[in-house]
């Protein structure tokens, strides 16, 4: 299960979450790969809490509620203020929890940063502008030359509580993009976490993560937005009885494997799956690839977000939207997390009377 980044557009899912983890999937036993960046990886981890109900619930008030003062004159608060808020909330939700997140029986977690190189290894007033700069110029050429910018890292619980133990196998393939992977253990989780959330002169990057290469470390949406990432592999499909034959980029599923093993369920806010946030006005790479062939996306129809507070989806120009009016911006928000309740229950309601007729192409 992916989780995209977003921002407060995360929020919409909310409902979908609480179901999907706290009944769904809660009734079956076998492993589930849990891949998030930004916003998605907050509620990835929260899947893993022992009671994931109640803690999608507190995700859900406490992302609405968080206020920032801003003094005279400021458009928006510092980001070196936004950091230190934003870190403190991060350890007071998972305080004392973390083991629950890193031992979960069955949910393996993944969680995406984005790491910068070069001129990107560290923050800096001039240097970090021009980096991003250099970013975007040459993932106009090619995605895969972001590269040389920014790296992807992912930071994966272990498969053993065992100290020093490996992350686990990661559920996609890594050869669309430059990519490390670090075990994420106690030591680290806060601050990966962190690094995952902050947006590049929003939030300050985040810097000597124990276990980790050094650098400065920013959302994991620049390199991941919508985690647009080859599921379509045999690392996912390894224990579900389907290999790839020989030359096709397709798995096949073997005699003794069970139909529809190996698939991946994606609670979306949108319909496209953007492979990183540099790609949000390339249209052209907005479009499906073999790499979800085996994917099943739940998004809202265009026409019931019209409906919602505003017209559209909650998101970070609601910040500026309503400025100090607070009561304002939550307002809308609580309204379209409540409308959303709907998406779960439509989801309930075709799981237990399946129509294709509903299932279209990405």
């Amino acid at each position: 299960m992916p989780g995209a980044a977003g921002g407060p557009k995360g929020l919409i899912l909310g409902p979908l979450d609480r179901f999907v983890f706290g009944d769904w999937l809660a009734r079956t036993s076998h492993p589930v790969h849990l891949v998030g960046a930004s916003i998605g990886a907050w509620r990835m981890a929260t899947a893993c809490l022992d009671a994931p109900v109640e803690a999608f619930k507190r995700l859900e008030h406490d992302y609405i509620h968080q206020h920032y003062a801003l003094e005279p004159g400021q458009k928006r608060p510092p980001a070196a203020l936004v950091s230190e808020q934003f870190g403190q909330s991060l350890k007071s939700f998972y305080g004392g929890r973390v083991h629950e997140v890193l031992r979960h029986p069955r949910y393996r977690l993944h969680i995406l940063t984005s790491r910068g190189r070069h001129l990107l290894g560290r923050e800096h007033k001039w240097g970090t502008p021009l980096g991003y700069l250099g970013a975007f110029l040459t993932n106009g050429v090619h995605r895969k030359a972001m590269g040389a910018w920014l790296e992807r890292v992912v930071f994966s619980s272990t498969e053993s509580a065992a100290p020093g133990a490996p992350g686990a196998p990661l559920p996609f393939a890594t050869n669309d993009y430059r990519t490390r992977q670090v075990p994420l253990t106690e030591a680290n989780f806060s601050l990966a976490l962190q690094a995952s959330c902050s947006i590049p002169f929003v939030l300050r990057s985040v810097r000597n993560i124990p276990g980790a290469p050094p650098g400065a470390y920013w959302d994991g949406g620049i390199t991941d937005y919508h985690l647009h990432l080859d599921y379509a592999t045999d690392l996912i499909a390894a224990g579900a009885g389907i290999t790839r034959a020989a030359g096709q980029n397709h798995p096949q599923i073997r005699s003794n494997g069970a139909p529809g093993s190996g698939l991946v369920l994606y609670p979306h806010f949108q319909q496209a799956v953007v492979p990183g946030w540099l790609d949000k006005s390339l249209k052209w790479r907005h479009k499906a690839t073999p790499f979800l062939d085996n994917m099943v996306l739940l998004a809202p129809d265009p026409q019931w977000v019209k409906k919602l507070p505003n017209g559209k989806l909650p998101d970070r120009s609601d910040f500026t939207r309503y400025g100090a009016d607070l009561k304002g911006r939550t307002q809308a928000w609580l309204a379209a997390t409540s409308a959303s309740q709907q998406l779960a229950d439509e989801f309930q309601g075709w799981l237990h009377r399946p129509d294709v007729r509903h299932v279209n192409p990405l």
